[in-house]
């Protein structure tokens, strides 16, 4: 049958009917033609639509190859960015290192401030063979480029200003910025931020590839993944393009009050696939002062917290559920003569499947908690797979902000809070 990526939306039943749906179709239509023609706010960002067929296969070739030689001269390579620049990869290596012999360890920071968790990095690394890959389109964003400052001083303290150049890898703007000035002046390796992609939208790009290479996953793969989703979300039919049919769903929820989307899966190597989805869909959607709030859950874990809350709090919620279908490791519970524990009516059966029953009876328990809920189904934990989960969100929030009538590739507010901590760090005006 194939690796493959199914949207099951039988627990919405009773919420949303095809007539609804029918009615939005208008709506997502006028939402495709934005994109289709490239004439909507934020148009010049719609470079991450094609980048699975177009990733050029030189530089594929050239970020495989770079990857190999940090992987040979490191025991430790560090991711360096924040937000987009690291979250993609960051979600592809965490959800696929399970079961994986890492023989090289995929570290990352840049990611906050904590001058605890730094010096800890930092005097980790001390006596540790590493790389880094700096991601930054600026250079200038603060807290990867303090990371940044400090490793490249402990990389030069190591091994020299010579041997710091073999460590040191950028991924960065073609042209401009701090950080294209310092990998040109001092030479060290670059790759290229394309111009028409945001942050959000770049796993495909070297943003994401070099460090998912670095970690020794198959990119090649990933973006296969990436380009047979992109075939199936060409058209605006709602019944065979599973993204417009997920953002189609998801502001019909939102009309009938339902102003929270959880999305939660019950397999913790995909934690990060939440952060990423959780940035997605904030920064693109959280304009103009009326948008979905993204939230996540790592359940079984956070059904002992939050499950009370879903299952009788105010009725403003919904869920997405992402499923990975194959079975898992084998780990097989035991019998025990005594039974003191009661779980003699499980021995014999795998964790991962005791772990599919509680999902389908957390799905069912909250449907008819009134909590409408989906899933997206993936047929396996594979790069392939992954490549059409983040393709198939990425294709959904575009049209889902278009929808809401806000430019889904800017991210204005942003700016505020870094504006008021470089005044109170008396930061000089440029």
């Amino acid at each position: 049958m194939g690796e493959t990526l199914k949207y099951d939306t039988s627990l919405m039943k009773g919420y949303i009917n095809s007539e609804e749906l029918e009615r939005m179709h208008s709506r997502v239509e006028i939402a495709h033609d934005l994109l289709v023609n490239r004439n909507g706010e934020g148009s010049d960002f719609l470079g991450w639509m094609d980048l699975p067929e177009e990733v050029d296969s030189k530089v594929i070739a050239d970020i495989e190859k770079t990857a190999e030689k940090l992987r040979k001269i490191s025991d430790y390579i560090v991711i360096v960015g924040i937000g987009g620049s690291y979250l993609g990869a960051r979600a592809t290596i965490e959800s696929l290192s399970s079961g994986r012999d890492e023989e090289v360890k995929i570290l990352f920071s840049g990611y906050n401030m904590s001058g605890h968790q730094m010096a800890d990095l930092v005097d980790f690394l001390r006596d540790k063979d590493f790389s880094v890959n700096m991601i930054s389109k600026s250079g200038t964003t603060t807290e990867p480029a303090i990371a940044f400052r400090m490793l490249e001083s402990l990389l030069i303290e190591k091994y020299g200003a010579n041997g710091a150049k073999e460590r040191i890898v950028c991924t960065t703007d073609k042209e401009k910025g701090a950080l294209r000035k310092i990998a040109d002046k001092k030479g060290y390796k670059s790759f290229v931020i394309p111009d028409d992609v945001g942050g959000r939208f770049s796993v495909l790009t070297p943003v994401g590839l070099v460090p998912i290479a670095c970690s020794g996953i198959d990119i090649k793969e990933l973006l296969k993944g990436a380009k047979d989703q992109r075939k199936g979300s060409m058209d605006c039919d709602l019944e065979t393009n599973l993204s417009y049919r997920y953002a189609a769903i998801r502001h019909m929820l939102y009309r009938k009050g339902k102003r929270i989307e959880v999305l939660a899966s019950f397999d913790s190597g995909l934690h990060y696939v939440d952060e990423w989805w959780k940035q997605l869909f904030g920064e693109s959607e959280g304009k103009s002062s009326h948008s979905i709030f993204p939230a996540s859950c790592d359940f079984s874990t956070d059904l002992h917290s939050m499950g009370q809350l879903i299952q009788e709090g105010e009725r403003n919620i919904f869920e997405t559920f992402i499923i990975i279908d194959e079975e898992g490791q084998r780990c097989e519970i035991p019998f025990s003569k005594d039974d003191e524990d009661n779980l003699n009516y499980i021995a014999g059966k795998q964790l991962d499947y005791v772990n599919k029953k509680a999902y389908e009876a957390t799905a069912e328990a909250h449907f008819e908690g009134g909590v409408p809920n989906s899933a997206i189904i993936l047929s396996k934990r594979s790069p392939y797979c992954l490549g059409r989960l983040f393709y198939f969100f990425e294709k959904a929030v575009a049209v889902s902000a278009y929808i809401s009538g806000v430019n889904p590739f800017n991210q204005p507010g942003v700016e505020s809070y870094k504006n008021k901590m470089f005044k109170l760090l008396g930061k000089p005006s440029s």
